[in-house]
């Protein structure tokens, strides 16, 4: 564990952050007094589980990626103003 007062923690944030990700608690102390405990989040999920939707769609349109027409590329473009 590491103290650091204030100052120090303001100039060196980035390297502070950077050791508490590898796993050191840093603490940021105000007059010699410690205040507040810096150390990294834990992450709960297990990530990105890939291959979750294998199956879901049986088939993709041949003109899916066919050029939408004009009036609907149009209203892409139109902002409404709400009074």
């Amino acid at each position: 564990m590491r103290q650091v007062n204030m100052h120090e923690a303001k100039t060196h944030l980035s390297e502070l952050v950077e050791a508490a990700e590898a796993g050191e608690v840093v603490v940021i102390a105000r007059h010699g007094r410690p205040v507040v405990r810096l150390e990294s989040v834990k992450r709960k999920g297990k990530g990105i589980r890939l291959g979750t939707l294998k199956g879901m769609f049986s088939s993709i349109p041949k003109d899916f990626d066919a050029p939408l027409p004009p009036d609907v590329l149009e209203s892409f473009y139109k902002h409404p103003v709400e009074p």
